[in-house]
């Protein structure tokens, strides 16, 4: 999974809230972590990224235009969650084409959940439901 933010605290908040388990079917994940947009770029080009997390707050180029970009030009581009400032941004986050979006400051209960069922569809696997017995 790939997570991008020009700020270390926010890159490290999403890898704290999320973990390397999200869910009992999805894991463990690997973390890439991205400072810059062309490194964004340039990591989902050469393959292997199932998830992108973007800081939409992110200057110079924030997440929101990068989840555009990657959208319109990558073929079987990996899903796309953006992180928002506010619930009222969730509109930018649908220009962008992002299939979720989460707001700062990242909810620890949330993220996984969130995470999990992007992998999941990603991989094409139902979601587990709870054992009877």
């Amino acid at each position: 999974m790939l997570v991008f933010s020009h700020r270390p605290e926010v890159r490290d908040a999403v890898r704290t809230a999320v973990g390397t388990h999200p869910s009992a079917d999805v894991g463990p994940v690997r973390w890439l972590e991205c400072s810059t947009g062309a490194e964004v770029v340039a990591a989902v080009d050469r393959g292997g990224v199932d998830l992108c997390i973007l800081d939409g707050e992110a200057q110079p180029t924030g997440g929101l235009g990068i989840g555009r970009q990657l959208k319109h030009e990558v073929d079987d581009c990996p899903p796309v969650l953006v992180l928002v400032a506010r619930q009222a941004d969730r509109w930018l986050a649908h220009w962008s084409m992002a299939e979720a979006t989460l707001t700062h400051p990242v909810d620890p209960l949330v993220a996984p959940q969130t995470v999990a069922g992007l992998l999941r569809d990603r991989a094409g696997r139902p979601a587990v439901r709870g054992r009877a017995g």
